[in-house]
């Protein structure tokens, strides 16, 4: 049997691999990960690949519920707002009906009319983010504006389309209803009807002053029924938010198994990789005089 009496090239490429070993447990400790390059595991990086782009989609459908929920929330306390200017409404129309009220009493009711039919348009103009939330599909101008020409004695400047955002993979939510359908629905004209009670108390009689404030209480109710639209979207968001969360944690959950590393188990090898380096460094600390003297002889 012949030996090898050089040793040393052996001992440098035992080195080596330690080396390696050692900055691949230390890399494993850094990054909490196994896989760090493709070539680490193949199979398991595509894996990843396909697990990573998962999440990226989950977090952009989390970034469409949180904004359609600010502004389903904001459409309805707008709503909400509305509803109580025309509790307001109804009651001064109420008042108004008063058979013993002067003609100058009713005026000022009226004007008093004037101005929640002016606020109820303001609202009916709200915005969110900078995108108006009654105009169908034209988000970029105000859909309502005071118009004595017209009937209700307002103008919409809106259309009757709605709008859609998908929220999770395979599912979208509508996320309004237009302005013509809340405010002047065949099944209670709340512009039409607040115009018709401001006319009454202007030049009208007891009894149509009642008759446009029956009217009115039509239209709240109405307008109180559409709002229900935007408490329904916002509770279907809180419930596919929790959906996309969970299948968040059990995508990232599925990320550690495929390329997750075992911190105790790297850092063992961290542990043995220096011993074993420090051991070849020692013995080939020894070899390596023995062979100059050899060289010098």
């Amino acid at each position: 049997m012949r030996v090898n009496p050089n040793f040393t090239p052996t001992i440098l490429t035992d080195l080596w691999q330690q080396q390696a070993q050692e900055q691949t447990a230390i890399q494993q400790l850094a990054t909490g990960r196994r896989v760090n390059v493709p070539s680490d595991d193949p199979s398991a990086a595509a894996a990843d690949v396909q697990n990573q782009s998962q999440q990226s989609q989950i977090d952009q459908y989390l970034q469409n519920t949180n904004t359609l929920e600010g502004m389903l929330q904001t459409a309805d306390s707008t709503l909400g707002s509305v509803v109580t200017a025309l509790n307001q409404a109804i009651s001064l129309g109420v008042q108004g009906s008063n058979g013993d009220l002067s003609s100058s009493n009713r005026q000022e009711i009226a004007q008093q009319m004037q101005s929640l039919q002016s606020q109820i348009v303001q609202l009916a103009n709200a915005s969110y983010q900078g995108n108006y939330l009654f105009g169908g599909t034209a988000t970029q101008s105000a859909p309502f504006a005071l118009d004595p020409a017209q009937p209700s004695g307002v103008r919409y400047n809106g259309n009757s389309s709605v709008n859609s955002v998908q929220i999770a993979q395979g599912r979208s939510i509508q996320t309004n209803l237009p302005g013509s359908q809340i405010f002047q629905g065949a099944g209670g004209d709340v512009l039409g009807a607040l115009q018709q009670l401001v006319t009454a108390l202007q030049s009208g009689t007891s009894t149509s002053i009642s008759a446009a404030t029956t009217q009115l209480g039509t239209a709240l109710s109405y307008v109180s029924q559409q709002r229900v639209f935007y408490g329904s979207a916002v509770s279907q968001l809180n419930a596919n938010q929790t959906d996309l969360q969970q299948e968040k944690v059990s995508l990232q959950t599925e990320d550690t198994n495929l390329v997750g590393a075992d911190m105790a188990t790297a850092a063992t090898e961290l542990s043995r990789a220096k011993t074993a380096q420090d051991a070849t460094l020692a013995a080939l600390a020894q070899i390596i005089p023995q062979s100059l003297l050899n060289y010098l002889k």
